[in-house]
């Protein structure tokens, strides 16, 4: 025969108190705010949505034209669409640009400006270049000694070579810093193989007289021979 001692019958009842506990806990969760939100959260995000499905956005088709930074132009208005565009006319189609023929730029332009409808240039160069070197507007100078050249105010360079006078010389030379050739020691002119001076009679062996031609220094010199006996003249 069993008998329940006071111990055993407190047994019982302390489970059943804990399951209660443990489903008044799970209810308080569910129903914590934290989760379940606080309704006037909700009537915040719903007054929000409504107010942007609220908002109207202005058409100004057929009314009006809009430039890039929001201004509004009556029909029939110019105006300028943006800081460096064309001026437009605003119609209910939609603005209205001129396009202009815009003057050439000039080719020595080296500064360009697209502040306007057309392109400007606001720095032309004003100086030559000339085998790498630069020359300022109407500076003159010598690139070799057979050339004068000049920096023209159309950024040109202008050179004028030297016509040089033919050499009255059959051994002219060319001396460092001078265009021309020069005949170091005058006139002269040939005489076989020896070169005689103008101007003279010259005798390039005993039985031979030469004598260059007056101005025909190019030509062979004349020569006159003797009739010699042994080297000798006979005359």
């Amino acid at each position: 025969m069993w008998m329940l001692t006071p111990r055993g019958r407190m047994g019982p009842l302390l489970s059943a108190a804990s399951v209660l506990l443990l489903f008044f806990l799970l209810a308080m969760s569910v129903a914590s705010p934290a989760t379940v939100g606080n309704p006037e959260d909700y009537a915040a995000d719903e007054a929000e949505r409504t107010a942007a499905d609220n908002i109207v956005f202005d058409d100004y088709r057929g009314k009006g034209c809009v430039d890039d930074s929001g201004f509004v132009y009556k029909l029939g208005e110019r105006f300028y669409p943006g800081h460096s565009n064309c001026p437009c006319v605003c119609t209910e189609d939609g603005p209205v640009c001129d396009q202009p023929e815009c003057p050439k730029l000039h080719p020595k332009c080296t500064k360009v400006e697209h502040n306007g409808c057309c392109p400007e240039c606001k720095e032309v160069k004003n100086f030559c270049e000339y085998r790498g070197k630069t020359y300022k507007i109407l500076e003159e100078f010598k690139p070799s000694p057979c050339e004068w050249c000049r920096c023209e105010p159309n950024n040109e360079v202008h050179c004028v070579v030297s016509d040089c006078a033919v050499p009255e010389c059959v051994n002219p030379v060319y001396e460092p810093e001078q265009c021309c050739p020069i005949c170091k020691n005058g006139p002269n002119c040939f005489a076989g193989t020896t070169i005689i001076p103008a101007g003279i009679e010259v005798k390039v062996d005993d039985c031979t007289i030469c004598r260059c031609h007056n101005g025909d220094w190019w030509k062979p010199a004349q020569c006159l021979r003797r009739e010699c006996l042994n080297g000798q003249s006979l005359s």
